[in-house]
């Protein structure tokens, strides 16, 4: 098997620990420990140790599977780390100017394709005539959910501003 560029590097500057948590938190769908042993290149053992401490740190969830245990990021502690990230690089007015570009994003594709939410827009892309315009509409209703996601972020932030930016170190 081929190594990819970097990975030598990447092995030797991060820990395990940190090669299975970087591995895990960019998953999208529950994945085996022997999955992520082969992707952060350690043994399954190893693997499932750090795994196991990722749940314990409510960092992860254990999903049961069929045939192997699967682990995914909580949505809880992803969703806490997004706000984190979105209050320690925005005051309260940052926040607000992000909120109206958002808003302003989602009434842009009300408009353009006469649906009020990204799902209506998928019932749409069924009814073109092309690939290229079904891709481009379902397209546009998977960003448009990242941006409600966001929009929703940020809404609870500029809401509890007072509350987390206190604890957000200075």
């Amino acid at each position: 098997m081929t190594e990819i560029p970097g990975t030598k590097q990447w092995k030797q500057h991060q820990s395990a620990f940190d090669r299975v948590r970087s591995i895990i938190a960019i998953v999208s769908e529950p994945k085996s420990a022997d999955w992520v042993a082969e992707q952060a290149h350690l043994t399954e053992n190893t693997t499932r140790d750090h795994l196991q401490r990722l749940v314990e740190m409510n960092v992860i969830q254990i999903i049961p599977g069929e045939t192997a245990t699967q682990y995914v990021s909580d949505p809880l502690y992803t969703r806490m780390q997004a706000l984190r990230d979105l209050l320690d690089g925005h005051d309260r007015d940052d926040l607000n100017e992000l909120r109206g570009d958002l808003q302003e994003r989602v009434e842009e594709w009300q408009t353009e394709y006469d649906a009020d939410s990204p799902s209506e827009l998928r019932e749409l892309a069924a009814h073109f005539d092309t690939a290229a315009e079904t891709r481009e509409i379902r397209r546009a209703a998977n960003d448009w959910d990242i941006i409600e996601y966001r929009l929703h972020l940020v809404e609870d932030a500029i809401e509890n501003y007072s509350d987390y930016a206190g604890s957000t170190p200075v």
